[in-house]
């Protein structure tokens, strides 16, 4: 007698998961931006021991703002690095409401499963 086992693990592609989010923030897609983080995702400012927005609502709330007053906002890649679960993300952000010029950040985004758990943002 014999006996087959298959065991299959869903592997999770952390860039995948980052482009799918950055498709929808360039498509202002609140719902389809949302998707892409845990429930409990905090955004921190590298240097920071406590996130600058935490919770599903409150990112979700900021974000929307932003798209709703941002027609033009568009980010383009600059650079990208994956390593094991994190994507780091060299950005360049044209036309958000109030910059007045473009932005230059670096993001690393932490995937826990299939989502993005923690954000944390290099600022100038």
């Amino acid at each position: 007698m014999s006996i087959s086992i298959c065991l299959s693990a869903q592997s999770v592609n952390p860039e995948k998961v980052v482009e799918k989010n950055l498709k929808a923030y360039n498509k202002r897609d609140i719902n389809g931006f949302m998707a892409s983080f845990t429930p409990d995702i905090a955004l921190y400012n590298l240097g920071d021991s406590k996130p600058s927005i935490s919770g599903f609502d409150a990112i979700k709330s900021f974000y929307k703002k932003v798209f709703d007053a941002s027609p033009k906002l568009h980010s383009t890649i600059l650079k990208r690095i994956v390593y094991d679960n994190k994507v780091i993300d060299h950005e360049r952000i044209v036309g958000r409401v109030g910059a007045g010029k473009p932005i230059e950040i670096v993001l690393i985004y932490e995937i826990k499963g299939n989502k993005i758990a923690k954000l944390t943002a290099i600022r100038k």
